[in-house]
């Protein structure tokens, strides 16, 4: 007796949640929107919102990149994320506070900026 078994589409259920990393450091401003499962869905910068040279590192310009992402979030359908953020630069706040500011609902930030513990030994001092 030959059995033909059906291929089922698995159908996933929607996930409205997704996680946004910003990436500041003292040059540029990136900011990666990945969904549920850790696939990429959009990233921006200060670069691909137009500014260019020293213009990237402004305040401005993440807050730009953080509303290209927040719309960008709106159009796959996710309308909760968490915030992971790392560096130093002066962008990290000024693109919380934009993303705060449209529809997306923060569920929770996250400060990942690895900082130094005495690490290697120091080189010598040069003798002359």
């Amino acid at each position: 007796m030959i059995s033909i078994l059906k291929k089922s589409k698995i159908t996933l259920p929607s996930t409205r949640t997704g996680t946004v990393y910003i990436q500041s450091t003292t040059n540029n401003t990136i900011i990666t929107l990945v969904d549920a499962q850790g696939k990429v869905k959009a990233w921006s910068s200060g670069g691909t919102v137009g500014l260019r040279n020293s213009r990237k590192s402004t305040v401005h310009a993440a807050e730009l990149a953080a509303q290209q992402i927040a719309s960008k979030a709106q159009a796959f359908g996710i309308s909760t994320v968490s915030i992971h953020m790392k560096g130093l630069g002066f962008g990290k706040q000024k693109a919380v506070k934009a993303l705060q500011n449209t529809q997306l609902t923060i569920l929770e930030l996250c400060e990942k900026t690895s900082y130094a513990h005495n690490g290697c030994r120091a080189p010598r001092k040069r003798r002359v």
